[in-house]
């Protein structure tokens, strides 16, 4: 039995800022589908996460992820997660 041949061609990994953009255009292609399915806004942010301190933990262990998410309340405070900007 023949198989067909199949080509793998290597990409160049994209820069970190593109990585990271995709990675947000993916996450907000499945927010909204799970929306679309039913499911709350609040269960999506805390198992999104759940899951992204899972994925950090994994890589750089559980104190270098305390010490990161240690920052988080400032960052929050100064508006680095808001969508909505104040208009002056």
């Amino acid at each position: 039995m023949s198989h067909p041949i199949s080509f793998h061609f290597a990409r160049e990994p994209l820069p970190d800022n593109e990585q990271k953009q995709t990675a947000l255009n993916y996450l907000n292609e499945a927010w909204a589908e799970a929306r679309h399915d039913g499911v709350d806004g609040d269960c999506l942010a805390q198992a999104s996460l759940f899951a992204a301190l899972a994925e950090l933990v994994g890589t750089y262990g559980e104190d270098a992820v305390a010490k990161f998410v240690e920052g988080l309340p400032t960052r929050v405070r100064n508006g680095e997660f808001s969508l909505t900007l104040a208009k002056q």
